[in-house]
């Protein structure tokens, strides 16, 4: 778990002039990303990744879904997915979302101080629905942006609203 998002390339724009698995903690103060979600976590925030073009194109795709999920990403909205580890993100129980309408990472100017509340995702969820995003922004300014949910399939659903596919299994199995 600790090495996910470690890589040493790796650059969060939200860190500007940094490289490697860093990023801002619940003090904003830079963290490694493996210090940062364990103080998120016992804070209780879910967290959200945002990310670019072919997002987990080149990753070691099973471990980093695993690793996603384990660090406390509930979410991440992208510009788009690479295709296998976009069905991984879902089998691991965290929710791929495509920005739309030309929004970007960029375009939105985030700075990791934002609140980011996505609606929708409980009771009549369908693949590839459109649902609400609101950002809000450090100074109180609100964004509400139309995101893409990439749960492309019913049963994508299921292993999502299961916490993923082993517990969408397990659940199926005890009731059997």
């Amino acid at each position: 778990m600790r090495g996910t998002f470690a890589n040493i390339r790796i650059k969060n724009e939200m860190l500007p002039g940094v490289e490697g698995g860093y990023t801002k903690g619940p003090d904003g103060q830079q963290a490694s990303i493996y210090d940062a979600s364990m103080a998120y976590q016992e804070a209780g925030v879910p967290l959200v990744v945002f990310g670019g073009e072919q997002y987990g194109a080149g990753s070691s795709r099973d471990w980093a879904a695993k690793g996603t999920n384990l660090l406390g990403v509930k979410a991440v909205i992208a510009e788009s997915f690479e295709r296998i580890h976009r069905s991984n993100l879902v089998g691991m129980g965290v929710v791929p979302f495509e920005f739309t309408a030309g929004d970007t990472r960029k375009t939105l100017g985030l700075t990791g101080d934002e609140v980011v509340s996505i609606s929708g995702l409980s009771g009549d969820l369908r693949p590839l629905s459109i649902l609400p995003c609101t950002i809000t922004y450090s100074d109180g300014t609100v964004k509400e942006i139309q995101i893409k949910c990439r749960i492309d399939t019913e049963v994508e659903i299921e292993y999502v609203e299961n916490g993923g596919v082993l517990h969408y299994v397990l659940r199926n199995l005890a009731k059997a």
